[in-house]
């Protein structure tokens, strides 16, 4: 920073300045007194005014040119920064108030001309005028409702990519990281509330085959519908997923194994007789798949019981295309 002048040569109107707005004129002639022997300095663009290594609590007055709170000194992320503070608005209160270090980086945009009020001036305008007290009271209000609505929008935009993260992103359906998350609480619950709770192995059969035949952009295309036909077959309290390849699971809370048993008949009726293919010129077959059934027992973990699923859909498959096996 370059020292310029004094406050007293500058052409600056105290009443311009946010901090000391609608105060009476006496009050106003007493801080102009106060202030007239306070330095102005000058900071070119992309120089840094406050941050974690700034010695001495100080607030800085915006004389003219733009200050931005940043992460970095690049031009262009000053310029986009979403906080920025222009002429009148101040920086630095909090370090005044509780004579700390500052825990954000406050940089210049452009080239600015700033007044520094140190520690000792500030808190005898603040003891001498209310008005100065509620202006910084409002300022400081002002300032935590900003950071609020900051946090919240980032914690919608991280729940935003969390939610994402669990979702597959070929079949819409959630993924095997969101499965190793809530299963486990699921599992928990149906034991503390003494519920069933039935698992569905889901296979499109000899999809392997069918990749080689007709090429993997089919496959795709085959999958999204099975995963579609799924969906579509489950109350709003089910649940399915992707579980690797080819392969769904379902999840049944409050199902019995009677009642899966419905289930599980219906989506392979419903995934056999799905069309897939309406639009193709070439004939294509229908895809068909194989499914697995098991509904927990006492005791078991969510390994345990897709384990047991597991084996069901083995045995289903060993019977041919389009089984369903408990």
């Amino acid at each position: 920073m370059e020292h310029l002048k004094d406050f007293r040569h500058t052409q600056f109107k105290v009443g311009d300045i946010q901090l000391f707005k609608n105060i009476n004129k006496e009050e106003l002639a007493n801080i102009k007194q106060q202030l007239d022997a306070c330095s102005v300095v000058r900071v070119k663009s992309g120089e840094i005014v406050l941050d974690s290594q700034s010695s001495g609590a100080c607030l800085y007055i915006v004389l003219s040119g733009t200050l931005a709170l940043t992460s970095n000194t690049a031009k262009r992320q000053l310029e986009n920064s979403s906080i920025q503070y222009f002429a009148g608005e101040c920086v630095g209160e909090i370090s005044v108030l509780d004579e700390e270090a500052s825990t954000a980086t406050i940089a210049a945009v452009t080239d600015a001309e700033l007044l520094l009020i140190d520690s000792v001036i500030m808190w005898r305008l603040i003891d001498e005028s209310n008005g100065v007290a509620r202006n910084l009271l409002q300022l400081l209000s002002f300032r935590i409702r900003t950071t609020n609505a900051q946090l919240r929008n980032r914690q919608k935009v991280g729940e935003f990519y969390r939610q994402l993260s669990m979702v597959d992103g070929l079949t819409g359906l959630h993924n095997r990281s969101w499965l190793n998350t809530q299963l486990p609480g699921l599992i928990e619950n149906a034991h503390a509330t003494e519920t069933d709770l039935s698992i569905i192995m889901v296979d499109l059969d000899h999809f392997k085959k069918f990749n080689d035949q007709f090429g993997h952009v089919m496959g795709d295309e085959a999958l999204q519908v099975a995963a579609k036909v799924v969906s579509a077959g489950l109350r709003p309290s089910d649940f399915a997923a992707r579980y690797g390849g080819e392969e769904m699971i379902i999840i049944l809370p409050n199902t019995s194994k009677e009642s899966a048993l419905i289930v599980a008949e219906r989506l392979c009726d419903r995934i056999r007789h799905a069309q897939v293919f309406k639009d193709n010129d070439r004939a294509l077959p229908h895809i068909t798949a194989s499914l697995g059934l098991a509904t927990l027992a006492e005791g078991q973990d969510g390994l345990a019981v897709i384990s047991t699923a597991d084996a069901a859909l083995y045995r289903a498959k060993e019977r041919g295309r389009n089984q369903v096996a408990l």
